[in-house]
């Protein structure tokens, strides 16, 4: 069972993730707050696996929400889910310790999928959100990190935006061997995730 808490301040939208969340039997829902100071106060007192987070709050925003709480709560993952979808807020909210961003019109389906994506060790975007990262990464250049060239090939797919499947599609192995080569990445690079692992080999 995968906990959840919410922190989204509009209430037909609160609803409709409620909703969403509610439709699927592997998640439980532990809290619903209406402003990031009602989650600052309440969120260490009943920790979720995972916060979904709405970035336009009406007073502290959802990035500070986390900035703030996240030290307090080191096993809960944050899912932000707003209708904002500048670089700005996408690479701010990234840089607080948000490990997924969606944006509000997602379907029941994405975010359920978004949800369980995230528990599992991604980190979901939607793809206008992939292509926004994306395009502010720089091609990387070969590294010291030990990476075999299969692995620089996988990162380089992987910055592109592209799924497991379309990396094994079009590497021509399977995707667990997709997934055995990422955690591979992860290790060499000691990183926790795609975007960490992006963020880092474009710095190389």
């Amino acid at each position: 069972m995968i906990s959840i808490s919410i922190i989204e301040d509009h209430e037909n939208y609160r609803n409709s993730l409620v909703q969403a969340i509610q439709e699927n039997d592997l998640f439980t829902i532990t809290g619903i707050y209406t402003s990031a100071e009602e989650a600052l106060t309440l969120l260490p007192l009943s920790p979720p696996d995972i916060a979904i987070v709405d970035i336009q709050l009406e007073d502290l925003s959802g990035i500070e929400l986390i900035q703030q709480v996240r030290n307090k709560l080191p096993n809960t993952q944050f899912l932000m889910c707003t209708s904002f979808q500048n670089s700005e807020n996408i690479f701010n909210a990234l840089k607080a310790g948000a490990s997924g961003y969606i944006v509000k019109g997602s379907s029941a389906q994405e975010i359920q999928n978004a949800i369980k994506e995230l528990h599992e060790g991604g980190s979901p975007m939607s793809p206008y959100i992939a292509r926004k990262v994306i395009s502010l990464y720089h091609k990387p250049e070969a590294n010291d990190f030990g990476l075999s060239k299969r692995e620089l090939e996988v990162l380089n797919l992987l910055s592109k935006g592209l799924l497991y499947k379309e990396i094994s599609d079009q590497l021509n192995i399977s995707s667990n061997t997709v997934k055995n080569h990422c955690k591979n990445i992860y290790k060499r690079l000691h990183v926790q995730n795609k975007i960490e692992a992006l963020n880092k080999f474009n710095n190389i």
